[in-house]
């Protein structure tokens, strides 16, 4: 009961994750939309991109273009 009424004043910390989950086909979730790849939170269910290149969650910043396909393309 106390840990409710934390979370709804102060929010989660996120301090557990998930592994990280690659989307590579079907529908992305909007923390997959950032990287392709993202990370829940334990905790709370909240889910968010993760960056496997610098290993660590990033944020939804209007400057990342999101990832418009995770396969390799083809060479014409």
């Amino acid at each position: 009961m106390l840990s409710r009424i934390l979370d709804a004043l102060f929010g989660c910390f996120h301090h557990r994750y998930s592994f990280p989950m690659t989307v590579k086909k079907g529908r992305r979730s909007p923390a997959a939309l950032v990287t392709g790849t993202y990370v829940v939170c334990l905790d709370c269910g909240k889910e968010l991109p993760y960056d496997w290149k610098q290993m660590k969650i990033v944020s939804v910043a209007a400057d990342r273009a999101p990832v418009a396909s995770l396969a390799p393309k083809e060479a014409a």
